[in-house]
């Protein structure tokens, strides 16, 4: 693939829209299609070059080769509303969507210790309207933050069985909320005029990336990967809606895993992350209206700090056929108190289960496939609405169809 051919995709592949989702809070469960086949799992596995988005140590065992896929992402997520004198019903936030998801990567191998490569994906995001306004306001209401993350990386082979690696992120992330114009005024927010219905705005930021994958012992290989908080620019056509006058930084996130051979055909591998959510204000803050919108001890989303947990499989069923499947189970993010405002993002999705398969078509090229189900969750609020809004409970429901494609190719 020449240079030109290698721009002109990823140009093409920025182009599209990206989807917001909530799967992992609001992470991706797998950061490509490969991993995806398995629930997400990858610390210890060298899937592909986007996959290095996970763990930057994994480009060693890769060689050179580049990567293109998309992924379709069908969710459907509802609230209802009971116990309040004004905003009683059921909501259906399906307006938008299914979305298609964009990935890209390439990896290459410098020399016997050297490797580096850039992978392009799509991290996580919200997304969420409502024909009905379940605040009470005029025409639809809901949320859109769409992420693109840009990832270059490099790593370095110190022996025979360890490799380490270190990246830099760059995200790019567009929010837009309409349907608020109830709390757009100085009761309510900071900055009335910068909380609802402002169309789309940007903020950009940079973070760091580290990892290490080792084998152990002949069948048994470990990795660990970090990923930086990621400080952005605040989304100042909405300083007075989120925290700290419109922050929403990524969270720091970081992980272990583990991948046991145990024949030549099926390998065992799983996976333990942890999310940071409550160090970003505008996502961990909880609604409480001891402070105004906007401000830096004002209302959030109120999420909480979650562990996931995923366990897969890879079984080589021939020199041309790979299946994968995978499982996992994450903390449950959003507090039963805390579902007023997650109308808006119902990233309450705990559990998935995912299958995957690759084709190898000829020497140097594959075609790789996977779906995923994020089995329908709940969760009922409990003391959700404050009476100043006239109180009563929020309860909230999403479930996803998660179904990708990806080619590969080997030079």
């Amino acid at each position: 693939m020449t240079p030109a051919l290698r721009s002109t995709l990823f140009l093409a592949l920025a182009g599209l829209p990206l989807a917001a989702q909530a799967t992992n809070g609001y992470f991706m469960h797998g950061s490509s299609v490969k991993s995806q086949g398995m629930a997400g799992v990858s610390l210890a596995l060298a899937h592909d070059s986007i996959k290095a988005a996970s763990n930057p140590a994994s480009l060693i065992a890769l060689g050179s080769q580049y990567d293109a896929g998309l992924t379709f992402f069908d969710p459907s997520r509802s609230a209802s509303i009971e116990g309040n004198a004004f905003l009683d019903g059921r909501y259906d936030g399906n307006g938008d969507g299914p979305f298609w998801i964009p990935e890209a990567g390439f990896a290459r191998r410098h020399n016997d210790r050297i490797a580096y490569g850039l992978a392009m994906y799509a991290n996580g995001g919200m997304n969420t309207d409502y024909a009905r306004n379940p605040y009470g306001g005029t025409g639809s209401a809901g949320v859109d933050l769409s992420q693109l993350f840009v990832t270059g990386s490099v790593a370095y082979k110190l022996n025979e069985r360890h490799s380490i690696g270190a990246g830099v992120t760059y995200v790019h992330q567009r929010f837009a909320a309409q349907g608020l114009q109830g709390f757009d005024n100085a009761g309510w927010s900071t900055a009335p005029g910068a909380v609802t219905n402002n169309g789309h705005d940007s903020a950009d930021g940079w973070g760091l990336k580290l990892g290490w994958q080792g084998k152990v012992s002949d069948r048994l290989t470990l990795g660990v990967s970090w990923s930086s908080r990621i400080e952005t620019d605040r989304f100042k056509e909405y300083r007075g809606l989120f925290a700290e006058q419109g922050g929403f930084d990524v969270p720091e996130s970081y992980g272990i895993g583990f991948a046991w051979q145990l024949s030549p055909r099926w390998t065992l591998a799983g996976d333990w992350e942890r999310i940071e959510y409550s160090e970003v204000k505008a996502v961990g803050n909880p609604l409480a209206f001891n402070a105004p919108l906007g401000a830096d001890r004002g209302p959030g989303f109120g999420w909480q700090d979650i562990d996931v947990y995923k366990l897969g499989v890879i079984y080589a069923a021939s020199p041309r056929v790979t299946l994968r499947a995978g499982i996992s189970h994450a903390d449950q993010p959003i507090p039963a108190s805390q579902t007023l405002l997650n109308i808006l993002a119902p990233g309450v999705i705990q559990d998935h289960a995912s299958v995957g398969a690759s084709w190898q078509m000829g020497p140097a090229q594959s075609l790789t496939f996977s779906y995923t189900r994020a089995l329908e969750e709940s969760v009922k609020g409990q003391n959700a609405i404050p009476g100043v809004l006239g109180g009563g409970e929020a309860d909230l429901s999403m479930s996803q169809d998660i179904l990708g494609v990806a080619w590969q190719y080997r030079y």
